[in-house]
């Protein structure tokens, strides 16, 4: 008998220290794309650091994100910690889903505003209200021919948008074919009309962010200019002949072509080892002198839920994320380009050519409209009248107007919000 009670004393024991032993708080972090397919092995390092913490990490595709994010937060399921594309940001602060980080911050001894790209930091302000930590950053830089260039007799990648449609006459001069151009300015995507918007200080939208802006002299001038290109036949219309950009840059076909930090490492697969030396990217240019022009401020943040049950732990983990040699390391596994400046001082970032443009750049950045419906109107709407000014069947004026009152009707809700909050 006596045997049977110290085998159940020692069963207790045992199981108390197993249940001891496994004792940890766990954290639910999404995670997108490639980031979130790598994120597992700086959260094991985090784990190991911390060994009360345990992140469970779901990965899931760009196309699928924006869907399962909203299905989770009707269905009271939002994660701990997740990954938010900077754009997207104003939609969960409407949905008031996102916990305010203020206080985590002032608090923090690794987080400081001052060490970050301002123009990023800024895109997780609303309202007076931090709701994201920059997680990576992305920004639009000029992609050249600098052999092309060399070439039509300049020296150096064009600084104003006056040099920009000079050296793009000049490239258009050395083709041999009529199936040839200078800049590639692609119709099927909103990016290039809205840069060179910012750039020339149109607002985009107006009053409180509740009616269009496009017709406003600002923008209607940087619009004017890239249609020039595709008037001039300095740009191609027909987004089909361009079915592969780094065979098309390759062969010349276009010399010009502003586009983001990802594409660093496809030229350098994608292009001959014959192309060695004769592309470079630099700063966009500027409709004035003071160089360099302005490029959007992308990226993605971490966001904490504003239901969580796990906020302390959650901060904790994107401490962790943000830390300089853990935002190096996330470099390292998937070139996703740090948000502090510190960690550009590095080596590898610092002696890599093709990153100095990016580094200038970022330092010049504008948000976008930080609202909801911003991306309906970029994606659809600036897309799509773009596409239809190329075409020069349509003057700018009227395709303009007709934006406008697209934009008008997509915010007419945000309008009808403004008001009675306004009446309140």
């Amino acid at each position: 008998m006596m045997r049977y009670i110290v085998s159940f004393v020692l069963l207790i024991i045992i199981s108390s220290g197993c249940s001891e032993k496994h004792h940890y708080t766990e954290i639910e972090f999404w995670a997108m794309g490639i980031e979130g397919e790598k994120a597992s092995e700086l959260a094991r390092l985090f784990e190991a650091e911390n060994p009360d913490i345990k992140v469970n990490i779901n990965q899931i595709p760009w196309t699928a994100a924006h869907e399962k994010l909203m299905t989770a937060f009707a269905s009271e399921t939002l994660p701990d910690v997740f990954q938010l594309g900077n754009t997207w940001i104003p939609e969960f602060r409407a949905l008031d889903a996102l916990e305010s980080l203020d206080g985590y911050i002032a608090d923090s001894r690794v987080i400081k505003r001052s060490e970050y790209f301002e123009g990023i930091w800024e895109t997780n302000l609303l309202e007076n209200s931090t709701l994201g930590i920059p997680w990576y950053v992305d920004t639009r830089v000029l992609f050249y021919r600098s052999d092309l260039l060399k070439k039509a007799g300049f020296n150096s990648s064009p600084r104003t948008w006056n040099d920009l449609y000079f050296q793009s006459q000049k490239i258009k001069q050395l083709c041999t074919s009529e199936n040839c151009y200078s800049f590639f300015v692609p119709v099927n995507e909103w990016v290039p009309f809205i840069l060179f918007g910012i750039q020339n200080n149109a607002r985009l939208l107006r009053e409180n962010d509740s009616y269009g802006d496009f017709s406003s002299v600002e923008f209607r001038e940087s619009f004017e200019f890239l249609m020039k290109f595709f008037e001039e036949e300095l740009a191609p219309k027909d987004m089909q002949s361009v079915l592969n950009i780094y065979q098309a840059f390759e062969s010349g076909y276009f010399a010009f072509y502003i586009t983001g930090p990802w594409n660093i490492g496809e030229f350098q697969r994608r292009l001959s080892p014959a192309m060695k030396g004769k592309w470079m990217t630099a700063p966009l240019p500027s409709p004035d002198e003071n160089y360099p022009g302005y490029s959007i401020a992308g990226g993605a943040s971490l966001v904490i839920s504003r239901f969580s049950e796990k906020k302390t732990a959650a901060w904790k983990f994107i401490e962790f994320m943000s830390r300089p040699d853990n935002q190096l390391r996330f470099y390292k596994i998937v070139a996703a380009l740090p948000p502090n400046k510190t960690v550009w001082e590095n080596k590898i970032l610092a002696d890599n050519p093709y990153l100095s443009a990016f580094f200038k750049q970022l330092e010049k950045v504008k948000p976008t409209p930080k609202i909801p419906e911003w991306e309906q109107i970029a994606s659809a709407k600036v897309q799509q009248y773009a596409e239809l000014a190329s075409t020069g069947k349509v003057s700018v004026e009227i395709v303009l107007k007709m934006l406008d009152d697209d934009v008008d009707n997509i915010l007419e809700k945000r309008r009808w919000i403004l008001k009675h909050r306004q009446a309140e």
